[in-house]
């Protein structure tokens, strides 16, 4: 079987966000458990890995179409486990799809090198890990673990997946999925379970071979370390505090409606999140003004309405740690410039939120707050937008508004950014890489290189 089944001596309730009502209890693995599903898997691998590369692509092609057959349900359950709107959840179900079809390509293209040399010949190879750990964040439980185990298995590893604690419910049925379309049993095992015994234990157990987390940047540094002591390989996805920079020469309508979009989507619970907003001084007041009637117009309630643009935070602690950066000593360095709507009553809603920061070291500008709060701050000239812009540890995504496309290569080299949009805000597309500078993360997802990312290069010498 492709899930393993916990023994229940801990479970967990899931909670929908929108309305608080229990949806499911859900049990949760120890080590022990998780030490069966690593001997499976490595038992596994061996025989995928031995698979004709055209079986690896047409195993994961078929995984791909029950995907695809299953799009609604997926979606469905991630509206009431997440409380993504139902448009949101339904594309993301359908980009699970797209990038298992994407990597099913893969294993009939991952090619070596022949090097010319003296006295033979000198050949490479691209060998597998072997065991991968995946730990997923709950802001985007589908997607993000799809970056992970679609490109693992297509370079023929085995991968155990941990889901978030909240939101584990896409997760469990992709690995029922992954079963019910024939991929060998133990092959992609998904695992519920505390980050401090399941993720834990993947940064620890000898024969996991590497750990792909996306999360804090806090944990991350956990991670990372835990890996070091075994010199595992990790790829880490972490924080964001993204800039979103808008010249005085831009369509300015364009930047303001759009600019919700980029912070408030998914209720600002994004890496990705456009959450300061740069504005040329002299076209600030201009900019509020376009910007207030657009956020008034972002629709937030029932993740089940397919007009809603917004659902609720993911749970009640973390809408108080939004809240957080708006209330008490916290105000006195930032001015509320106007306010969206949101629902009262159950669920765990909160009103997409502009600020004014008085002070360049406020908290809202520093800490990633993964929130529907974005602040906006004026800047003087292109050396004043970089020098705000490149203020944080983080780097991983961002947005340049301008006309001026000689300004935009120039910024776009200077903004120290893993990804970067100029006049949108696309952070994220299957086919290109992704990944962030400073501490926004080590190496890259998705892209056409990413199962490289899963191997080893092996360099074979035949004397002739």
């Amino acid at each position: 079987m492709s899930l393993l089944i916990a023994d229940g001596s801990a479970s967990l309730d899931l909670i929908n966000p929108a309305d608080e009502t229990v949806i499911r209890t859900i049990e949760l693995n120890s080590i022990e458990q998780t030490d069966e599903a690593v001997a499976r898997a490595v038992a596994a691998q061996r025989g995928w890995a031995a698979l004709a590369p055209a079986d690896r692509a047409l195993a994961l092609r078929r995984f791909a179409a029950a995907v695809d057959s299953h799009v609604d349900e997926l979606a469905q359950l991630e509206v009431r486990n997440s409380g993504h709107p139902i448009g949101q959840a339904r594309w993301e179900a359908g980009h699970v799809r797209d990038v298992l079809t994407y990597y099913a390509a893969s294993p009939e293209r991952l090619i070596g090198q022949q090097i010319p040399v003296a006295g033979g010949m000198d050949v490479t190879f691209h060998e597998p890990l072997g065991v991968v750990g995946i730990i997923v964040p709950w802001n985007f439980p589908m997607t993000i673990a799809a970056w992970g185990f679609a490109p693992a298995l297509a370079a023929g590893n085995a991968v155990l997946l941990k889901p978030a604690e909240w939101t584990p419910l896409t997760a469990v049925r992709l690995g029922e999925l992954a079963l019910e379309s024939g991929l060998p049993d133990g092959l992609f095992t998904v695992l519920p379970g505390r980050g401090d015994v399941v993720g834990e234990r993947f940064v620890t157990h000898p024969d996991v071979r590497k750990v792909v987390f996306t999360g804090s940047t806090a944990v991350g540094k956990r991670v990372m370390a835990g890996c070091a002591a075994q010199v595992k390989r990790v790829t880490l996805e972490l924080g964001g505090k993204s800039a979103n920079i808008v010249f005085a020469d831009s369509d300015l309508e364009l930047a303001a409606s759009s600019a919700p979009g980029a912070v408030f989507d998914n209720a600002g619970q994004d890496c990705c999140a456009r959450s300061r907003i740069l504005v040329e001084r002299g076209v600030l007041d201009r900019f509020l003004e376009l910007l207030e009637p657009a956020v008034a117009a972002f629709s937030v309630g029932d993740p089940l309405d397919e007009a809603t643009q917004m659902g609720p935070l993911v749970s009640a602690a973390h809408r108080d740690r939004v809240a957080s950066f708006l209330e008490g000593g916290e105000l006195a360095e930032s001015e509320i410039a106007f306010r969206g709507s949101a629902p009262t009553g159950a669920g765990f809603w909160f009103a997409p939120t502009v600020l004014l920061p008085t002070s360049p070291t406020a908290r809202v500008l520093t800490e990633e707050i993964f929130g529907p709060v974005v602040s906006v701050v004026p800047f003087d000239d292109e050396a004043d937008a970089i020098r705000i812009a490149n203020s944080t540890e983080h780097g991983l995504s961002g947005s340049i508004f301008t006309n001026d496309m000689r300004r935009g290569i120039r910024m776009s080299r200077a903004v120290q950014s893993g990804n970067l949009s100029v006049n949108s805000h696309s952070s994220v597309r299957y086919t290109t890489p992704f990944g962030g500078f400073k501490q926004s993360g080590l190496g890259r997802e998705l892209g056409p290189d990413a199962p490289l990312a899963f191997t080893e290069t092996k360099n074979v010498f035949f004397a002739s």
